[in-house]
């Protein structure tokens, strides 16, 4: 089965470590949106053994760190674990979208809004 993540186009790359590499999101929602991915072919972060789901988000850290330097100041990181969350491919990843003043109109409830109906609580 093919799978987006076990072969990386080398120029999307702007990290990467032992247990992860790092790179734009193909698809992004915002400039500079990345994706850290395992190495390893999991569904989940979580099917990684401890030291490499810590390198995971070592390498999240860094890239995170890179954007701040670059004048990033607000990020969604988060991950979409399980189908019934969101998860479209079957390979782990976690996103980085950074987010700048005006990208959208009400940022309020950040990742809350993916359930719309839940999501404006201080209404």
């Amino acid at each position: 089965m093919y799978c987006p993540f076990c072969t990386v186009d080398e120029e999307r790359v702007v990290r990467r470590n032992e247990a992860a590499v790092a790179l734009r999101d193909a698809y992004p929602l915002t400039e500079d949106h990345t994706l850290v991915v395992p190495r390893q072919h999991v569904r989940t972060v979580y099917e990684l053994p401890p030291q490499d789901q810590a390198r995971v988000w070592d390498l999240v850290r860094e890239v995170r760190q890179d954007l701040v330097q670059d004048g990033v100041g607000a990020f969604n990181i988060g991950l979409n674990d399980g189908t019934a969350a969101g998860q479209t491919i079957e390979h782990a990843h976690i996103h980085i979208i950074p987010r700048r003043a005006g990208d959208s109109t009400d940022p309020r409830g950040g990742v809350r809004l993916i359930l719309p109906a839940k999501a404006r609580y201080w209404e």
